[in-house]
């Protein structure tokens, strides 16, 4: 299974990296406002529902857990299966790399250090290519 926590070098989990629970909520909160706004994001945003309340909330308990935080989307909702969760959806090499560009640009927005951003995209990028299920 390609989901996996980061590695930790030290005691502090990348969920206190990031600034713990606001932080992590103004990141994902921005994500799907710039998804939601801009327009180089319209072939992400079509494979979301009209509102992005349940995928914001989703979202940030997902990414809770994975970080090292609370692991809020497991007691609520049990594993994550995401690769399972995310087949109805046509994900190619456009959506992945529109999700990519959209988080970097919320991680940058939201003010996370240069470092964890790039470390963290690494390890987005290898999810979300893993989520990819259609041809190019």
């Amino acid at each position: 299974m390609h989901v996996m926590q980061i590695e930790q070098p030290n005691q502090l989990s990348v969920f206190d990296m990031i600034g713990g629970a606001e932080k992590l909520r103004g990141m994902i909160d921005r994500f799907y406002d710039l998804m939601d706004l801009e327009p180089e994001f319209a072939g992400l945003r079509a494979l979301h529902p009209p509102t992005l309340d349940n995928s914001r909330d989703k979202t940030y308990k997902f990414l809770s857990g994975w970080s090292g935080g609370p692991n809020l989307y497991i007691e609520q909702y049990g594993h994550p299966m995401l690769r399972a969760r995310h087949l109805p959806y046509a994900i190619g090499i456009s959506e992945r790399d529109q999700w990519l560009r959209c988080m970097a640009r919320a991680m940058h927005d939201v003010g996370l250090d240069e470092t964890l951003q790039e470390r963290l995209l690494a390890s987005f990028y290898q999810t979300a290519d893993w989520m990819r299920n259609k041809p190019e």
